[in-house]
């Protein structure tokens, strides 16, 4: 994902990595999770990750992947297709994933985008409703300039087009932290947009309001597959049951 820790990372002196990774436990969590959580394995992978070795990570456990397609509506990942057709020719149920730029253009004009550019969705049982990567801003305000009102605004009209063009309403990906600081902790979507909730802890912590319990969890940037590393609450045939968005 686009966490400020990311870039930091890669463009950091080595002296100041000390300093980054507390500010990433105070982010995400307090500390590491030392193991996967309990749960179906999966990843999520980016232009970071570039050419993915499919197989491998299959190999290695993983069940699923998100692949980050687009962002705001001035971006696509390059290396988009070699991710979103590998991991589905090797097995896996994959979904793309679209990091929001509430500050640029409006929350239904990124929803055309991201269909338009790989976040579509077909009933095959491999493919999972398109992502919402809404959290921190790593081009400057925590909040992108707008107030948790409109926020909520923007975030309601971005999944409301998406499931206008795909009948699927969109996963919600975000951090707890952000979630109160930029929306004021709403509810209103929970009832409608699975959570993939962030969060780098031994547990997954206090989630948003409204979600009694979390789909998927993003719990570590590193580990066995590339990318960041997710699970997925419950089973395969409960994934597949998302992705059919009941049965196939």
């Amino acid at each position: 994902m686009n966490r400020p820790l990311r870039s930091a990372l890669r463009t950091a002196a080595t002296a100041l990595l000390a300093t980054v990774t507390l500010a990433a436990s105070a982010i995400l969590g307090a500390s590491p999770a030392s193991a996967a959580p309990a749960g179906l394995p999966g990843m999520d992978v980016s232009s970071h990750q570039g050419n993915v070795n499919w197989s491998a990570a299959w190999n290695n456990g993983a069940r699923f992947a998100y692949v980050k397609a687009t962002e705001g509506t001035y971006y696509t990942n390059p290396y988009f297709a070699q991710q979103y057709n590998g991991s589905y020719n090797v097995g896996m149920i994959r979904g793309s994933y679209h990091f929001a730029r509430p500050d640029t253009t409006s929350g239904a004009t990124q929803a055309n985008y991201f269909v338009d550019h790989g976040g579509g969705w077909s009933k095959d049982g491999k493919t999972l409703p398109g992502a919402l990567d809404i959290e921190y801003n790593p081009y400057g305000a925590t909040c992108y300039g707008l107030s948790q009102a409109s926020m909520r605004s923007w975030i309601a009209s971005f999944v409301n087009q998406y499931y206008a063009r795909t009948g699927r309403w969109a996963t919600i990906y975000t951090t707890t932290d952000w979630w109160s600081t930029c929306t004021g902790n709403t509810s209103q979507f929970a009832a409608n947009n699975p959570l993939w909730i962030a969060r780098y802890s031994s547990s997954v912590g206090t989630l948003p309001a409204g979600w009694g319990t979390y789909s998927f969890w993003q719990w570590s940037s590193s580990g066995v597959f590339p990318g960041d590393q997710n699970v997925w609450n419950g089973t395969l045939d409960r994934l597949k049951v998302l992705a059919c968005n009941g049965p196939c």
